[in-house]
């Protein structure tokens, strides 16, 4: 077993901060901080899940209302000890160039697309730690034999968890965090025999 690399070291006995991430130009990309412990996507990316989060970008660039964004790669500031990085996000905030966090006041709608990896954290440790943040929907997103699964989940104010709000299949529509519609059977390629 080899040594690990000194970037790789809590740089104190309570293991990482939240802005410890953003001093660590060697982590690899997609870097979270999950109860102070850094995660790395160890697996190599499925195209399937790729090719997703592109189109679902797209559609929903698309859609979003004037005072909105959608943003990739970009992690949430959820308190000092956790700092996910979501596949997808819309967000109120302002464009920044230098930014490289957003705050969960900042986020209407997170979502997840679920890889064997990430499977346990997607659909019940960032479904809860989003929910407690305050953020308003969340959408985990399944693979069902190549066609997406959208579990959406809406937050209920006066217990802080996520509500189950609906499983989608074919299609998407929804009037909340905006008036969405989405053909989900177009966000993936077909599959060839």
């Amino acid at each position: 077993m080899t040594a690990l690399p000194d970037w790789m070291r809590p740089p104190r006995a309570e293991g990482w901060f939240a802005e410890d991430l953003d001093r660590l130009p060697e982590a690899p990309r997609h870097t979270e901080l999950i109860d102070g412990a850094l995660v790395f996507m160890m697996s190599p990316q499925r195209w399937w899940h790729g090719h997703l989060v592109t189109m679902l970008t797209v559609a929903l660039m698309d859609q979003v209302p004037a005072d909105a964004r959608v943003g990739r790669e970009m992690t949430i500031k959820l308190d000092p000890r956790n700092r996910p990085e979501p596949d997808l996000l819309v967000t109120t905030a302002a464009y920044n160039d230098d930014r490289t966090w957003f705050s969960p006041d900042e986020v209407r709608l997170v979502v997840e697309v679920v890889s064997p990896e990430s499977a346990h954290r997607d659909r019940n440790v960032k479904l809860r730690k989003y929910a407690e943040a305050g953020i308003p929907h969340y959408w985990c997103i399944e693979d069902e034999d190549g066609a997406p699964v959208v579990h959406v989940y809406e937050l209920d104010e006066p217990t802080g968890a996520y509500a189950p709000a609906g499983i989608f299949r074919g299609t998407l529509e929804r009037p909340v965090p905006f008036e969405v519609s989405l053909d989900l059977d177009k966000l993936t390629p077909p599959r060839s025999s």
